[in-house]
């Protein structure tokens, strides 16, 4: 047991004194002398063959009472605590940043939910909640992009907060355009301070690289230098135009038909270049499989403290405190009563 604010069991030396003095009284009470002194009677051998009753035993305890209270609430305000040591957890840990591509070729609905149709980046929402729950113990950033790249959710193990952020993924968030290099740069520089001893950057795009001041290549040669792995992810349907959404000037959605325009050789040399992997991503669960595989790749080790909690004592110590003091003011005024 430890206390949070010991300093208040210096108010122990205040009781000191009242020890003392309820010793030295109690011997002084209890002498065999002290009745001569006190009680007079014409003979006091009646008196001494009447034995003690528990009365005349326990009576001796009353005084006690408000000081073991005392005590007690003493005890209380140092906060005891029951100590739970502080140790070191080794988690299997790797920190990963998640790339989104928000561009709004990406409302494609050529992906399904459910067995119904459904757009390209709430398919990619989905599967990519589903990743980070089933990663606990890693630290995963958030960045999305479009015709610039923006940081939605720095890396963090608070998965929570992280997973709060995707309501707010959504097409048009950004500019329009498709800057891979750029937002592989942002997703790199999230990273460089990292001290894990993996680093895994999850690109998707459905798009080619045409807007941003870094180029892919640039991004993925500092990726590999900081030793950071990337993993590229193409979606969308091959072999042809796909249905897209669109607002017409009076408000109405209405639906067109966009060419599929993916540049997967750019994707496959970013992955090369860095020690991951291109994967093309033609459906739901095309995609779910390849989040799938990707959480299989090698953990590395990290010490990370935890801290477990302290478990409070002093709602006892004070409860306790105030039944004594409770108690001898019940006992003091029945049992115990002393008449004048």
């Amino acid at each position: 047991m430890i206390f949070h604010d010991p300093f208040y069991l210096l108010l122990i030396l205040v009781l000191i004194p009242f020890i003392g003095a309820l010793i030295f009284r109690g011997r002084r009470h209890w002498d065999s002398n002290s009745y001569t002194n006190t009680i007079h009677y014409s003979d006091i051998k009646t008196l001494q063959s009447v034995k003690a009753t528990w009365k005349t035993r326990w009576i001796r305890l009353l005084p006690w009472l408000p000081i073991m209270a005392l005590l007690c609430i003493i005890i209380a305000l140092a906060r005891p605590q029951l100590g739970i040591n502080q140790s070191l957890l080794r988690r299997e840990s790797i920190d990963i940043v998640l790339t989104i591509d928000v561009s709004p070729s990406m409302l494609a609905e050529d992906f399904k939910i459910d067995g119904h149709g459904a757009n390209r980046l709430d398919v990619v929402k989905k599967v990519a909640r589903n990743f980070i729950t089933g990663r606990p113990n890693d630290r995963i950033g958030l960045v999305v992009f479009s015709g610039r790249p923006y940081i939605l959710s720095p890396l963090t193990w608070d998965h929570d907060w992280c997973l709060s952020r995707f309501s707010e993924i959504q097409s048009g968030m950004v500019e329009e355009g498709t800057a891979i290099g750029s937002a592989l740069a942002a997703s790199v520089s999230s990273l460089h301070e990292s001290k894990a001893k993996s680093k895994v950057v999850i690109l998707l795009t459905d798009g080619v690289n045409n807007a941003g001041q870094v180029t892919p290549e640039a991004a993925a040669k500092v990726a590999k230098t900081l030793g950071i792995v990337v993993y590229t992810i193409g979606a969308g349907t091959k072999g042809g135009p796909v249905p897209c959404p669109v607002i017409d000037n009076t408000g109405h959605r209405t639906y067109q038909t966009i060419p599929i325009d993916l540049d997967e050789n750019l994707l496959t040399r970013l992955a090369n270049q860095t020690g991951g992997r291109y994967f093309p991503a033609t459906s739901t669960e095309g995609l779910t499989a390849i989040f799938e595989r990707i959480n299989k790749m090698e953990r590395t080790s990290l010490n990370s403290p935890q801290y477990q909690e302290y478990q409070e004592l002093y709602p006892l110590f004070l409860l306790l405190g105030l039944f004594l003091l409770f108690l001898e003011a019940i006992l003091g005024n029945t049992i115990f009563r002393r008449l004048p």
